[in-house]
Parts: C-alpha cells; structure tokens; sequence
C-alpha cells in the first residue's frame, strides 16, 4: 500500500482509563472484527489481563478504514500501563508515528498518564488527546479538558470526548488519526530494517516476532538475522496481524507484522533489537535496543521438596513466553531446592507467583523481594548481588550501593501531609512540588528501590483513599549503609529469613521481625529462642515458651526434695532435646517478611 494511506499509532493511559476497551471500539467501528467474534478487551488474550483488567503485553492489530472514498490502513499497538512493563511501551512508542492519549474524565490526568506523555515526547510522536468515560456520574470533563489543555497546549473545545464502553463519538478518534497522525517515513529499497516491539512463543512456529519495517521489505522465506544477539533464523511465515495471524508472506517499509521465525526460545531474540536480511544486512541497527535488566530478585521454592522437578518444568515453560523472566537454581538450608528469580517489578512477580500456581497447580514459597545491590570490598573489586545470601563479611566490604528511583506521586492536596510522612519514614528525599491546579499536585522524591518494592503502594493507596498515583524510574545507585538482617531459630540461621536493611532501620525491623515469628512458631517441649542479628550482634530476641508437661502431678505429700528432683529430672531433659530437637518453620513465617510494614 502507498505509504500516504498508512498510519501507525498506539494508545497510552494511566492503568485503568480505557485504553483496551478504545481497542475494542475502534476495531468494531473498522469492521475489523464482526459482532459475532467480538468480545471485552480483545486484545487482552491472557485470563489474567481480563481478571486484573490490565495490558500485560503490547499487542497489534492492522484495521482498514475507508475515508471520502480513500481507503487507509491503520495499524494500532495496544501496550501495557503498568510500571513494570515501561520498557514494552516505549519500543512500542518507537513503531508508531502518533498516540493517543487516554485521559478518564472523572480522574484526571495521573501519574503513569504523564510517564507515557513524556516517553511519547521523547520519541517525537503527534499526540491526540481523548476524553474518556464521560457518560460516568462522576465526570467532570470541562475541568479535565483545561487539564490537558494547560499541559499540552490543544484547546480545551478541541478535545474529543467520547465513552469507549458506550460507543460515543468513536468515529471522531478515526478521522482524528488519519487527519493528524503522519504517514511513515521510509525507503522501500534500503537494506532491511524491521523493529522487534514485541514477541511470544507458539508451539508450532516458535518465536513470532511483532515488527515494524522501517526500511526495506521481507519477501518470501529469505533468511534473516536478529543484529544485536547475531542470531540467524530461517523464516516459517511472514504476514499481519487482523488481530489473529494472517499469512501474507511479504512486508515493507512503515507496515507492522509479524515473523514467524523458528526461534526455540523467546531468549534468543529481545524485544528492541533489529531484523534485518542475513544476505544483504543494514549498516547499523535501530537505536535504543538495551537488554531487559530485572530489578527485583526472590527466592522460590516447593512447598513439598518432591514437586522441585514440576517447578523446573514449569519455569521453563513459562520463560518461552517470558522474556524479562531470568532464573538460576539455589539451595537453602531451611527450604531445601529451589530457584532464585529475577523479575522486571513487583507486579511481574505477582504474575508469575499467579501463573505458576493457576496454569500449573504448584503449590510455591517465595522468599522477601530484594533488589540488585552494587558491592565495593576492601580490595577494589566491585560487584552485583541480589541476594542477601551473597552479602560478604562485613570486614571485606568498603561500601554497599543500592539503587535509587525517581518517584512521582501525583494526589488531591489534603493528603499531602501523610504522603510526606510515609515517603520520609522510607528514607525518600523531596525534589519537587508541583501545582496541577487549585486541588491536585504532583509531587516529586527520591527513594530507595528497596523501600518501594515491598508495599509502598498499598500504603500510598491506603493513605490517601485510593485517590493517590505513583510512577517510578530508576535513577541511579548511590552508597548506602547497608546491613544483613539475619533471624536465628534455635540458635540456627536461617538463610531463607535473612534481608539486607538500611542499619538506621535494622533494630526496628529485627524487632517486629521477633515479635511475628513468636506468634507463627509452633511451641516444643523446649524453650525455642528467636533472635535477630545483624553480623556477630544480637540486636532482637523472644522466646517460644517450652509446652510443659506436669511431673508433679502424682506426687502429693511427701518431701519437697523428691519434688524438686522429679523438676531437674525434666530440665535435664529438655536441656537435652534442645540441643537435638529442630524447629519446623511454618510457611507463614517467609511471608511475614513480606508483610512487615502491615501494622505501621
């Protein structure tokens, strides 16, 4: 097709604003998809996007829309909202030309709205602004239109205002795309490059491939090569998405489509890199391809040891989907086999633990989250570790990095007080305040990953009923005092309990730490010790009072000397159990890590 009559666009939001239900609207107004097949958030293929009502990976779809007798082609990339997934939206951003930008008319411009704007800008896309949701009792469009006015500059009058759900003024989006949104630029004759935005793996083709050809064409089953890893792939099928696969065994410039490729695995081929042919190669892949950098690690095991092998078969299976997933094996002496995870997020994580326990019926521990910490020891060497297990003496370390975020809340005024209560409590440092009108104001921090990843948001949201939003970015890693919080049972480490804390924070949390595994620790016949330390340093401790039988209990009358002998007796012998008896850990005790902020 003529490169005039195509346009390529995506719709960003805040989570929650529309945009998949948009998807569903523009794609029946197109006649893409008959009433028969239609069905809610169509794009969404996963159970748990259609549960949580989140976009967990981008998608494409190419519709036909016919215009004053003209017929266009208009390919739209549905991306994910979450903060975990910035990185899918922004190659996303990098396939499309323009985006429309989804405002909900009773909430207002929030927090990841202005983190996708600002990724949008960056790519240089045209941007049309859209009215959400205006058919709810709550909405207040006029005031939210003045929003987006003042932020972008387009008259507030101009703004289209529609309701995705209801169908209203949908066609006004359509024409909005074709009038605004600029045909790609490209050169149908330079050297293949085609921009990976997305893949997933099927079982009969292997890796597919989501592309925008940015310059040259794919014809026939010409053998191709993936620039960043090298990795050469033989072609099955080259065609477009409508939204199923449909074969058309060519591509060229500014179109999006898709490439069977073969690929065994997902791992082989990242999303960011460039395709181009292996026969006739481009000079120079696409800019902004980076590997994908996992930021939250935890430790995972089977609740019963014998499931280990399923486990295994079951991350395997989930990583051919799953490209940000990373995982090694690890053992613990408290836990026995198990595998340590790396994930992109703590939503990630949630999907995965999901995943795991719906698709494949396991039944799963997972350690406390930590993140990536920089090590710099005594004799210069640097390192990453992302595990507390992996922290050296205390004597061989110089100093500890850790990363930091630059954090954006966005919230009404009158909450302002025990967001900078909550923030500043989690060692956050205040940069910015900014007045979004005589209600709203956005305010900017810096805080550590590793006081965000646990339940920050829950606490946000907590505090501020719901109506705060948040958005983070990784900054850079600064030094920090940082110590390994270990909790001994009995005497006994145990290493799946261990944290690395802030040492300003260590005695509070080694406290509640105490205070919880009392309640969890099933009592013995002995006297169980909990302690918390941090190296040689016992900082916490309470005791599990020993369950006490009553020896006593014949002996009625008599000398007080043949009392007192039956009660050594005892203690002689629970002093003997102690010292062979083990302690069981009930599962619970590894989630109370994780729930340590719940009673502040």
């Amino acid at each position: 097709m003529n490169l005039d009559h195509i346009r390529n666009f995506c719709i960003i939001a805040h989570i929650d604003h529309g945009k998949s239900t948009l998807a569903d609207r523009l794609l029946q107004q197109t006649g893409t998809i008959t009433e028969r097949e239609m069905k809610e958030q169509l794009l969404d293929s996963m159970d748990l996007e259609r549960e949580k009502g989140v976009t967990i990976k981008a998608s494409a779809v190419r519709m036909i829309y016919k215009q004053n007798g003209q017929e266009y082609e208009i390919n739209l990339i549905d991306t994910p909202g979450h903060v975990d997934f910035t990185y899918e939206v922004k190659r996303a951003l990098q396939a499309c030309e323009g985006a429309i930008l989804v405002v909900d008319a009773s909430q207002g411009i929030q927090a990841q709205t202005m983190a996708h704007l600002f990724a949008a800008m960056e790519q240089d896309l045209t941007i049309i602004p859209v009215l959400n949701k205006i058919d709810l009792p709550a909405a207040i469009p006029d005031d939210v239109a003045e929003e987006i006015e003042s932020l972008l500059g387009v008259p507030a009058e101009d703004i289209p205002r529609i309701s995705a759900k209801s169908g209203i003024n949908i066609e006004e989006v359509l024409q909005r795309v074709i009038e605004e949104v600029p045909p790609p630029q490209g050169d149908i004759d330079a050297p293949l490059q085609a921009l990976v935005f997305d893949c997933h793996y099927d079982s009969y083709k292997g890796v597919i491939a989501y592309v925008r050809v940015v310059n040259g064409s794919i014809r026939g089953m010409q053998p191709l090569l993936a620039m960043s890893t090298q990795i050469k792939m033989e072609p099955i099928e080259v065609g477009v998405l409508s939204p199923a696969l449909i074969k058309t065994g060519h591509l060229s410039a500014g179109e999006v489509g898709y490439i069977a490729t073969g690929l065994k695995s997902v791992q082989d081929l990242d999303v960011g890199d460039t395709i181009t042919l292996a026969a006739r190669p481009a000079s120079a892949p696409l800019p902004g391809y980076e590997p994908m950098k996992p930021m939250v690690f935890a430790g995972l095991y089977p609740s019963n040891a014998d499931d280990y092998p399923e486990l295994r078969d079951a991350l395997e299976k989930l990583q051919l989907n799953d490209a940000a997933l990373v995982y090694e094996a690890e053992t613990s002496q408290a836990l026995g086999f198990g595998f340590r995870l790396g994930f992109l997020g703590l939503f990630h994580m949630e999907i995965v633990q999901e995943r795991l326990e719906r698709e494949y019926d396991l039944d799963i521990i997972f350690t406390a989250p930590s993140v990536a910490y920089k090590v710099l020891k005594t004799d210069g060497t640097m390192f990453t570790i992302d595990s507390p297990a992996d922290l050296p003496d205390p004597t061989l370390i110089e100093h500890v990095e850790e990363p930091w975020c630059d954090l954006h809340i966005f919230t009404p005024a009158e909450y302002i007080g025990p967001i900078m209560e909550l923030v500043t409590r989690r060692r956050g440092e205040v940069r910015n305040q900014t007045w979004l009108d005589s209600k709203r104001v956005e305010l900017s921090y810096y805080m550590p990953l590793s006081e965000i990843i646990v339940d920050f948001y829950n606490e946000l949201k907590a505090r501020t009923r719901g109506y705060a939003s948040m958005d983070y970015s990784i900054d850079q890693y600064r030094p920090s005092d940082m110590v390994k919080l270990d909790i001994l049972v009995n005497q006994q480490p145990v290493d799946a309990l261990s944290v690395i804390v802030h040492r300003g924070d260590a005695q509070n949390k080694g406290q509640k730490l105490v205070s919880k595994m009392k309640e969890i620790i099933p009592r013995q016949m002995f006297v169980v010790p909990i302690q918390a330390a941090v190296g040689n340093k016992i900082i916490s401790r309470a005791n599990v009072q020993a369950m006490r039988k009553d020896v006593l209990a014949k002996c009625y009358g008599g000398d007080i000397t043949r009392k007192r002998k039956l009660l050594e007796k005892q203690k002689e012998g629970k002093k003997r159990m102690k010292m062979v008896g083990s302690v069981e850990i009930p599962q619970e005790a590894f989630m109370s890590v994780l729930r340590l902020g719940d009673e502040d």
